[in-house]
């Protein structure tokens, strides 16, 4: 996010989850307003994934996305089991820096799970 006003509800969403949880009842509404700041910065991967994360949450009630994979010396990929809240979390963070080049093919890479997850 590079506005300031994003920055700062991206800061909120983290600080609120790391207290109450991804079941804090704001969260939804939270997400779909930083993605308002993420079409006004014309970022299209943010305002998708946000968009994605927010349906995934209404429809599972969690955030249990396979997104994340460890990779053996052989270039095998396995899935890392993470707990939804931890997920989120990293998505979260992900997108405070989201023009850099590793955390945007993150980005993507959960961009792409939460559409198979969903459609």
């Amino acid at each position: 996010m590079r506005t300031a006003i994003a920055n700062k509800k991206l800061e909120t969403i983290i600080s609120q989850v790391e207290k109450e949880g991804i079941a804090y009842k704001a969260l939804v509404d939270d997400l779909k307003e930083l993605r308002e700041q993420a079409l006004k910065e014309q970022d299209p991967l943010v305002v998708k994934v946000l968009r994605l994360s927010y349906e995934f949450l209404l429809d599972r009630n969690g955030f249990d996305v396979q997104a994340q994979y460890e990779e053996d010396e052989e270039g095998n990929e396995y899935p890392l089991e993470i707990e939804g809240q931890e997920n989120f979390l990293y998505l979260m963070n992900l997108l405070k820096n989201a023009e850099h080049k590793i955390n945007r093919e993150e980005i993507k890479d959960y961009r792409t799970a939460l559409k198979l997850e969903l459609y």
